[in-house]
């Protein structure tokens, strides 16, 4: 250093890396260590990990009937990941997915039963209401926050609640008007499902094609339905909407800096309102494909059934990012398909795939450790050079 003149710091002889961390890299990482923890944890309660792992495989991508509930198990999660991704993408943290996925499957399951229409008008109309219903109750706590600053979190966790006990209400109600014995609602008619060739593949001539074709045979016996093609329409459009939009440019502004982007004349507290009525539509369609392409009916619930919190977790392993939804969603299809087989073949208890997915968001929210491992990871390379 001389004549004054500022000191230059070379990053590299610090071992500093100034390369960024691509999110997909973090992402891999993250599967891999919540799989090694889960290995480990199979390891210490007595059960061989490696076994257990090539179960789940072989239980998800051996038959393809297999393959066809992995992509059932999913699809749920796909959608409600996209619910938790567009409100994340906008600065909110929609974490009422799970009460918004249940006014979609209790819409879709009274109109199901008690609406007369064609086919095709039957599905769309249960998907429309649905959707709208759901809206409403995202909306209700985007308006709460944009109104009176209720955090989103607070506001979505208590009608998470709400809609619970919504859904045991209307079942009690239709089980006392129908004189049904279980706490159910009656399936949803013909019209309504959406399940793949669900009347032609019992009848004669459906069982006749299938003894002579195998492998579709083999997916017709899965309650495989069209929910993943709603899914992957619904990635598409939610893409759109965020980035060749203007309402997804106001959105994303205010997600980054509410305050400039208040600045910038945009109207903050009804992208707020809109952010979470899109989410909460998004949630209330997979409600929707989940009864009109499986359950056909809605139950008495103990509590959630996770469909909502379990693609939260799909979205912030695909950061966010709508085709990331698609990927975290068939992980965790694969992981808690596959994953309920271990208990069968090794006696091993299914808790563990929880702990294997609890593990990898746990990563994945950590995005600093991670990159800092990465980091160090090159420098001994470097060093190593």
């Amino acid at each position: 250093m001389s004549n004054g003149a500022p000191a230059t710091v070379d990053l590299q002889e610090l071992g500093v890396s100034r390369k960024k961390v691509s999110p997909l890299v973090l992402t891999l990482l993250s599967v891999f260590f919540g799989l090694v923890i889960g290995g480990i944890v199979l390891a210490v309660a007595g059960y061989d990990p490696f076994k257990a792992y090539w179960v789940i495989l072989v239980g998800t991508f051996s038959r393809p009937k297999y393959i066809a509930y992995t992509v059932i198990y999913a699809t749920p999660l796909i959608i409600t990941g996209l619910s938790f991704a567009f409100a994340n993408k906008t600065g909110l943290f929609n974490i009422g997915a799970e009460g918004q996925f249940i006014i979609g499957a209790i819409a879709a399951a009274v109109l199901g039963y008690y609406l007369h229409l064609p086919p095709v008008l039957h599905v769309l109309a249960c998907l429309l209401v649905g959707m709208v219903a759901a809206a409403v109750w995202g909306g209700l706590a985007g308006y709460l926050k944009a109104r009176f600053g209720v955090h989103e979190v607070i506001s979505t966790i208590m009608l998470n609640w709400i809609a619970l006990y919504l859904n045991n209400y209307v079942v009690s109600v239709i089980k006392t008007a129908e004189h049904l014995t279980n706490p159910t609602t009656p399936m949803i008619r013909s019209s309504a499902r959406i399940e793949l060739f669900a009347v032609w593949k019992d009848s004669a001539a459906g069982q006749a094609w299938r003894g002579v074709h195998p492998f579709w045979d083999d997916i017709l016996r899965t309650p495989f339905n069209l929910g993943i093609v709603f899914a992957l329409v619904f990635a598409v459009v939610v893409w759109f909407i965020l980035n060749r939009t203007t309402l997804g440019y106001e959105l994303r502004a205010v997600g980054y800096n509410r305050f400039a982007a208040e600045y910038g004349g945009i109207n903050v507290k009804r992208s707020m309102f809109f952010s979470m009525a899109i989410g909460g539509a998004l949630a209330g369609a997979a409600g929707v494909c989940h009864v009109l392409g499986w359950t056909r009916y809605i139950a008495e619930l103990a509590a959630s059934e996770g469909y909502g919190f379990d693609g939260l977790a799909c979205a912030l392993i695909g950061s966010s990012n709508p085709f990331g939804c698609i990927l975290g969603g068939l992980l965790f299809g694969t992981l808690k398909y596959g994953g309920s087989k271990i208990q069968n073949e090794l006696g091993a208890p299914t808790e563990i795939i929880n702990i294997v997915i609890g593990m990898i968001v746990f990563f994945v929210a950590m995005p600093k450790l991670m990159s800092l491992l990465i980091n160090q990871f090159r420098r001994g390379e470097n060093h190593v050079r």
